[in-house]
């Protein structure tokens, strides 16, 4: 089993900047590809940026350039340095972990970018 917590939600005016945290917990040897994701209201769960154990990373097309994906496997964490934040960016953001061909989801933090 893996815990994961998400910490660094809120509101943001345009152009503004928040990183959020995801600590991971329990069996977190075995965790593989660790994730950030986002539903924004009235659609469908996306892929914003992965991230492996071996720092290899991908980025969604619509923040590229904008989000980093960032992994310290020394206190099994991984961040989400959002920058020039947009209004279609406001969504709640998930972390996901995958271990042992089970995924597995945080509860999520709300991310709000408004004036």
């Amino acid at each position: 089993q893996v815990q994961l917590v998400e910490s660094g939600g809120g509101l943001v005016q345009p152009g503004g900047s928040l990183r959020l945290s995801c600590a991971a917990s329990g069996s977190i040897s075995s965790i593989g590809r660790m994730g950030w994701y986002r539903q924004a209201p009235g659609k469908e769960r996306e892929v914003v940026a992965r991230i492996t154990n071996g720092g290899d990373t991908n980025v969604a097309d619509s923040v590229e350039g904008r989000f980093t994906i960032v992994r310290d496997n020394s206190n099994n964490t991984v961040y989400l340095q959002m920058n020039n934040l947009q209004p279609e960016d406001t969504a709640v953001y998930y972390c996901q972990a995958v271990s042992r061909g089970m995924v597995y989801w945080g509860k999520g933090t709300l991310i709000t970018v408004s004036s």
